[in-house]
């Protein structure tokens, strides 16, 4: 994890890499568990004997499961220390490059695009491109915006 003191610290890394996440293991009862929570039970996602036959072999991830782990990602990368709380406020621009076959490990790699002072705290832009481990496609590119309030 990348701790920071302050956001100011924070405001002087725009435009580089400011922290990576852990490794998050994306299982098929994750996988399960996110087709039970949103009703999307296609068979692609649940159905590891018909998945076989699929055009990737195996069952893959919800796109929006891969871009649900942001929010993990981020409490594993990068802390700000004299922040009293952080609000997810939206994303700009979200794609899914490559699948997410059940089993896969995944990780984020944070890129501070924008950095905007508000009055309590502060807006932030990142790029977030998530790995698949063994793969060199990213699953996930998120334009993610947070704030972060002192």
């Amino acid at each position: 994890m990348k701790s920071y003191a302050t956001l100011a610290e924070l405001e002087n890394e725009v435009g580089g890499e400011v922290a990576v996440s852990d490794w998050i293991e994306v299982t098929q009862e994750r996988i399960n568990l996110f087709a039970d929570a949103t009703g999307d039970h296609q068979w692609i996602h649940i159905d590891p004997e018909r998945a076989k036959a699929g055009p990737f072999g195996a069952t893959i991830a919800h796109g929006f499961l891969t871009l649900s782990l942001l929010p993990e990602m981020a409490a594993s990368a990068i802390q700000v220390r004299d922040t009293r709380m952080g609000v997810n406020y939206g994303l700009n621009k979200v794609r899914f490059p490559a699948p997410v076959p059940s089993g896969s490990r995944l990780r984020g790699h944070f890129r501070l695009v924008k950095f905007e002072r508000l009055e309590g705290g502060a807006q932030l832009t990142y790029e977030v491109r998530m790995e698949r481990e063994g793969s060199e496609k990213p699953v996930c590119i998120a334009e993610s915006v947070a704030r972060r309030y002192t």
